[in-house]
């Protein structure tokens, strides 16, 4: 075991018997956050990979802002055990969104998330696992990070542009 693992295993095992079904799980990685619906039995479902994802610890600065490599293609939705999840993350629940959103009851949110097992589309910043979790908790896809990401992208867009047309206006 891993040094990164065995700093975080008892913190983890004691967060997983705390959480309650239905709770989301973020598992902070180096760039992004992944999370995942918590079905009981340290079982969760959440929206992975197909082939590599970067859950497997190997960090890839292609798959940053991707499912595999790939922007807009496939995903998978799957119930596993939370272990094979958490790697050498320290788990974190996060029931923060229900500050702005009412959560549905726990039987709901666990029926929403194994329905949805199986292939679906993947795009980092309209369907990530992030959303696929809030949206099975609250019925609304929400990604915190997928907004700051837009925002960030929106500010240096504004950067560019200003400091194009700043160029052109000393050219005159």
């Amino acid at each position: 075991m891993d040094a990164k693992k065995k700093k975080w295993e008892g913190y983890n095992r004691y967060l997983i018997q705390e959480a309650s079904v239905g709770d989301l799980l973020e598992f902070p990685r180096i760039l992004y956050s992944h999370w995942a619906v918590y079905i009981g039995n340290e079982e969760v479902v959440h929206l992975a990979g197909i082939d590599d994802d970067g859950l497997n610890g190997n960090f890839n600065p292609t798959h940053m802002f991707t499912i595999s490599g790939k922007l807009f293609k496939k995903a998978v939705v799957k119930r596993e055990s939370v272990w094979n999840v958490v790697l050498n993350s320290k788990v974190a629940i996060n029931n923060k969104k229900d500050i702005s959103l009412n959560p549905f009851p726990p039987t709901k949110i666990v029926k929403m998330a194994t329905r949805m097992i199986g292939e679906i589309g993947y795009n980092a910043l309209w369907r990530n696992c992030e959303h696929f979790a809030a949206f099975c908790r609250y019925g609304v896809a929400w990604s915190k990070q997928a907004d700051a990401a837009l925002m960030l992208f929106s500010i240096i867009l504004a950067i560019a542009i200003l400091a194009a047309v700043y160029k052109l206006s000393r050219r005159r």
